[in-house]
């Protein structure tokens, strides 16, 4: 479970909070969708733990993994874990859409609760089992509703002695506010073209996809081209799942993130290919300052909509208009 070539820098600072004893209790390392958290987690894990053998097979009794559930009877993580270590055995670069079909809640709204929040704090409650750390691996916190993150606050803040907390977010700009600024914040850099379709040979084709559609959506959009744009839209709403209907608005929304970015001279702090830099060079020159924003907001109501069954093609429509009339 190799890191990427892109995070040496990272894996190596990690590597050296393990060895030298000396890790904050909390981190958020904040991924692309399917681009490399976790295998520099499990990396970093194997040296807290001794390179215990348990650490990297998923059943170190001491290592508790939580991610966003759906179901009635108010179901948790623990439910579903048998699921999780598959999944992300068989591959650890995963994408969320993989997720929710690997534990059957594929198209329902998922979210990390006050019931998820409590069953950590009681199994935290108990000694560590090997004597040694305790560790909280967290996936999509910013699943994570008020009430949940309340529950969990004193703990993420003033942990017991050795106790840790590693989440991984997508969207760390909707992680409450309450949580993130506890944590230390990691930034981990995507996968290249070659690592992507290493890392997902069955998706490579449907990135493709998505980036091809994002190029034509931007490029009507900065022509003033609003029957280019609603024919883009009309192609996303004919995507055959609403799982990969949210994965463009999540390419979307990263996209307009590097747009921001280089907007505020602050390309440094972007992910950007380097075969996709001239294309978000062009877009930062031609785009007003806040149609980023602007768009995000319009890519954030569109998610929202996705997940409460709004008709696709009305919903991507709503999303075309929307972003034409940012642009005017």
């Amino acid at each position: 479970m190799a890191a990427s070539s892109g995070n040496a820098i990272l894996a190596a600072t990690l590597r050296h909070m393990a060895e030298s004893g000396r890790i904050p209790h909390a981190m958020l390392l904040h991924e692309n969708d399917g681009g490399g958290a976790f295998p520099l987690l499990l990396d970093f894990l194997d040296e807290v733990y001794g390179h215990n053998p348990r650490v990297k097979k998923l059943i170190h009794p001491d290592i508790h993994f939580v991610f966003p559930v759906a179901g009635p009877d108010k179901p948790v993580s623990a439910q579903f874990i048998g699921k999780f270590r598959e999944l992300l055995l068989e591959n650890p670069y995963f994408f969320e859409n993989e997720l929710y079909a690997a534990i059957g809640i594929e198209g329902k709204q998922s979210n990390i609760s006050v019931h998820e929040a409590r069953s950590i704090l009681d199994r935290l409650s108990l000694s560590a089992v090997e004597g040694g750390w305790r560790t909280v691996v967290l996936y999509l916190p910013e699943k994570m509703n008020q009430q949940a993150a309340n529950s969990l606050l004193k703990m993420v803040e003033e942990p017991p002695e050795k106790t840790l907390f590693l989440m991984v977010t997508h969207a760390p700009e909707k992680v409450l506010t309450t949580i993130s600024s506890r944590c230390l914040f990691l930034r981990v850099l995507p996968l290249t073209r070659e690592e992507t379709l290493a890392a997902h040979p069955r998706q490579g084709g449907e990135l493709t996809v998505l980036a091809d559609l994002f190029h034509d959506l931007m490029d009507s959009l900065v022509r003033k081209d609003l029957l280019g744009a609603l024919e883009t839209g009309e192609a996303v709403a004919a995507l055959d799942s609403r799982e990969k209907q949210k994965s463009f608005c999540r390419f979307a929304g990263e996209g307009l993130r590097n747009v921001f970015l280089l907007q505020q001279g602050l390309s440094e702090l972007g992910d950007i290919p380097e075969d996709e830099k001239a294309f978000y060079g062009d877009l930062a020159g031609k785009l007003r300052k806040n149609f980023p924003r602007q768009g995000l907001a319009a890519l954030d109501r569109a998610l929202l909509l996705l997940e409460r069954n709004v008709n696709q093609k009305i919903l991507f429509t709503e999303l075309v208009d929307r972003l034409y009339t940012c642009i005017q």
